[in-house]
């Protein structure tokens, strides 16, 4: 109990965070069909998201080694505030795009801050319970942030205002709390190529985890929209998605940890192209249906990039696994970029179903590539425990690395 009301202050600005963000997505995809934008530039304000996004990641670290981890703060939120808010000043999507840029740096860079902020309190005696409060925190507002859009009018200026007031209101708990600020951490170098000369199947299951995951949540509401389902109904169907996702970590997580997770990824794989068929091909579902489709379908592809990311640090020495994280969220972002709006231009030219036939042919490459990397070289015998791991930031893997940590801290062969 103590525990929780030491980090409250945090885990209060994540969940505030995680309404405004998990909730413009969405709503941007609903106000671009009111104001009659593109099916392409709807999908390129996924992009410019993910792109601030991945900004912010890199930026933030050194904005927290100028001027610490509460100004920082402030100073990220009332970029994602004012980013907000540019939405009821006009109705040009370009203009949009750049305040999405301002609202997925202002995420990624918040979330920096507090994760360097828990990395900082937290102890060995209580990473555990800790970490598991905070992701269940995250993963449970996400939820509810899907759910808001059933209540948040299309292109209204209501509905920003309402967003925004979140995102402002998420400086509060922090920058009142007593705690003192702690010491700035070195900003991880950024080495792509570690990721894959760790695993080069680790590589290719966070790009197609970026292709699933961010064409799904900035572009599903599209898919939604053209199978009949309403505004309300369309809340349901990003919130099965993240329901789904949630149901499947424990689970796929013991799978991962007995047996050989190449094997664990290809099955998923297996299962997620099952479910985009069938998502894409059936006709006449009910709105049960339609949610059920979506949860599976979340079930079968969220947890793909953290069994990616426990593969990838079953090659890795104790030392590594910091910059490991962060060029796995880097291989990540940068399919985050790309995905929405590859999906938006594939459902202009053929339609909602081709954001499933797009999804299953990145999975069908990954079973053939997972393939293939079985014949390279032999599995492991010893296994990093498998971590549900965040895609939040640059810095997370600092909160992750002591669970995958081994005692002898040897290097494994690659």
């Amino acid at each position: 109990m103590r525990m929780l009301v030491s980090f409250a202050a945090l885990f209060l600005s994540v969940v505030l965070l995680q309404l405004s963000s998990g909730g413009v997505g969405p709503l941007d995809a609903l106000s671009g069909l009111a104001l009659n934008f593109s099916t392409t530039q709807i999908g390129l304000l996924g992009s410019a998201h993910f792109l601030g996004f991945f900004a912010g990641c890199w930026w933030s670290p050194r904005l927290m080694g100028s001027i610490g981890h509460t100004r920082a703060f402030a100073v990220l939120t009332a970029l994602g505030t004012l980013g907000i808010m540019g939405h009821v000043l006009t109705d040009n999507p370009y203009i949009w795009a750049i305040m999405r840029i301002a609202q997925g740096l202002c995420i990624a860079g918040c979330y920096t801050v507090i994760e360097a902020w828990l990395q900082a309190k937290v102890t060995n005696e209580n990473r555990g319970r800790a970490m598991g409060t905070y992701r269940i925190t995250d993963m449970l507002a996400s939820l509810v942030a899907q759910l808001m859009i059933s209540v948040l009018e299309p292109a209204h200026y209501v509905s920003y205002t309402l967003l925004a007031m979140l995102c402002c209101a998420a400086i509060l708990p922090l920058t009142l709390s007593r705690a003192s600020q702690p010491e700035t951490p070195a900003a991880p170098r950024l080495r792509p190529r570690l990721a894959y000369v760790s695993s080069p199947l680790a590589v290719a299951g966070v790009l197609v985890a970026a292709l699933s995951s961010a064409s799904f949540r900035m572009v599903g509401p599209l898919y939604g929209t053209g199978v009949g389902l309403q505004t309300s109904d369309i809340a349901l169907f990003l919130a099965a998605f993240v329901a789904g996702g949630a149901l499947s970590q424990y689970p796929i997580g013991w799978l991962a940890d007995r047996y050989d997770r190449r094997n664990v990824l290809i099955w998923l794989s297996i299962a997620a192209i099952g479910s985009c068929a069938f998502t894409a091909t059936a006709t006449n579902l009910s709105t049960a249906g339609v949610m059920l489709t979506a949860a599976v379908f979340g079930l079968t592809t969220f947890p793909i990039f953290s069994v990616s990311a426990a593969h990838a640090h079953d090659f890795a020495s104790n030392e590594d696994r910091v910059e490991l994280s962060a060029a796995l969220m880097f291989w990540y972002a940068c399919g985050a970029i790309a995905a929405p709006w590859l999906a938006s231009t594939l459902i202009e030219t053929y339609g909602p179903p081709a954001l499933f036939i797009m999804i299953a042919l990145g999975h069908g490459a990954l079973v053939v590539f997972g393939l293939i990397r079985g014949r390279a070289r032999p599995g492991v015998t010893e296994r990093t425990p498998y971590v549900y791991a965040p895609r939040t930031s640059f810095v997370v893997g600092r909160l992750m690395s002591r669970f995958r940590d081994r005692p002898d801290k040897g290097n494994k062969t690659q």
